[in-house]
Order: structure tokens, then sequence, then C-alpha cells
């Protein structure tokens, strides 16, 4: 898939000192994931929900 013109966000809590932040991109159907430190490695690409009960599980500590 060609990412190349993917509008990557990151979340405005993140800070410029390179933490450990991930960026997600919007396409039809599904969301791509990637790590910010690292923008040429790999892409997971999740559907909307996935990447939402990632979020709500991980947020909620379990």
């Amino acid at each position: 898939m060609d990412l190349s013109n993917a509008t990557w966000r990151k979340a405005s809590r993140s800070g410029e000192n390179g933490g450990n932040c991930v960026e997600l991109a919007a396409l039809p159907g599904s969301v791509a994931v990637r790590d910010s430190k690292d923008p040429d490695g790999p892409v997971l690409l999740l559907r909307p929900a996935a990447l939402r009960k990632a979020v709500l599980t991980t947020s909620d500590g379990r």
C-alpha cells in the first residue's frame, strides 16, 4: 500500500522531545499507525473499531 501521500498526525500532547509516540493516518476504511521515531519503518493497518478498542483497552490499564 502506498502511503507516501498519507497525512500523518501525532497527538498534540506528545511534545517535540521525540518521546515514545505513534502517528496515525486516516485511510478509506482503515487507520495506519506508525512509530513517530521511525517514519520509514513498518506500518500497522487497523479498522477504526479495532483501533478504538486498542486505545480504550490500553488507556483503561488492562
